[in-house]
């Protein structure tokens, strides 16, 4: 796994070396375009219409667009020098409580890594913050932007969380309206709710989808045709209270049948 992201902790004057690894990999089918006429892959070139020409990476700078069709070129080393030797560190900025943020503002993980001979330092952190129940709010420049980031302390390290700004978070689309609940609906819902309460525990869970899209795709690709799995539509159930009842019932059924 190759590192996303090289920096440091700064607490003041501890200075702790690490390295921002991802959480997650993407394992989702992967479909390419192709013509429709001759079933081959398309592709895509970057092209430059005054030269006539596919330009190749090599070829590419950065540039910003400040009036139309004018750009003020920037190349990567002038992009350095505007950053910080606070911008090139994880700079903490103050601590808070996990339950104090919203998971709104929640981006992407990272592994945060301790580099050799940082070890100590890392785990003094780490200990700290969990023993405490707090998290470390946090500021680095990845690339070109500078991220807000959490520092989460776990039982084994520290996961990096990039946060979005508040200027980044949409508004609610729409307001949902108030209504008014019977204790009645209130009482069922919430036996509804704790009879399919239970420990956590991410292994059990798997994308299903993506295993009948393969077993699909296999299929297709020994000739076989592909038979709809389920194309019943879901009953309307419109009294709130019969839903609840029946959905209670089946939940109470598949814990007995041990499919929960």
């Amino acid at each position: 796994m190759g590192v996303s992201h090289k920096g440091a902790i700064s607490l003041g004057l501890l200075y702790i070396p690490v390295g921002l690894y991802t959480t997650t990999s993407d394992n989702d089918v992967k479909f390419n375009q192709l013509c429709k006429d001759t079933k081959e892959r398309v592709k895509y070139k970057k092209y430059c219409p005054s030269c006539n020409k596919e330009v190749k990476s090599d070829d590419i700078i950065k540039g910003y667009e400040y009036e139309n069709d004018k750009y003020v070129i920037m190349t990567e080393e002038e992009i350095e020098k505007v950053k910080t030797k606070k911008d090139k560190t994880i700079h903490i900025i103050q601590f808070v409580k996990l339950s104090e943020i919203d998971q709104i503002f929640y981006e992407r993980n990272y592994y945060a890594i301790p580099e050799t001979g940082a070890e100590k330092a890392f785990e003094l952190l780490r200990t700290a913050m969990l023993t405490q129940q707090k998290v470390a709010l946090a500021k680095t420049v990845i690339g070109t932007k500078e991220n807000l980031i959490v520092l989460y302390p776990t039982e084994n390290g520290i996961i990096a969380k990039t946060l979005f700004y508040q200027d980044e978070i949409m508004t609610v689309p729409k307001q949902v309206p108030t209504v008014d609940l019977s204790e009645a609906e209130v009482t069922m819902a919430k036996t509804l709710v704790d009879s399919m309460t239970g420990p956590f525990n991410a292994s059990i869970y798997k994308d299903e989808y993506q295993e009948r899209l393969r077993d699909a795709i296999m299929q297709k690709i020994h000739g076989e045709d592909i038979v709809a799995v389920d194309t019943s539509a879901p009953s309307n159930v419109i009294d709130l209270m019969e839903a609840l009842q029946r959905t209670l019932a089946m939940s109470q059924d598949q814990k007995l049948s041990g499919t929960a």
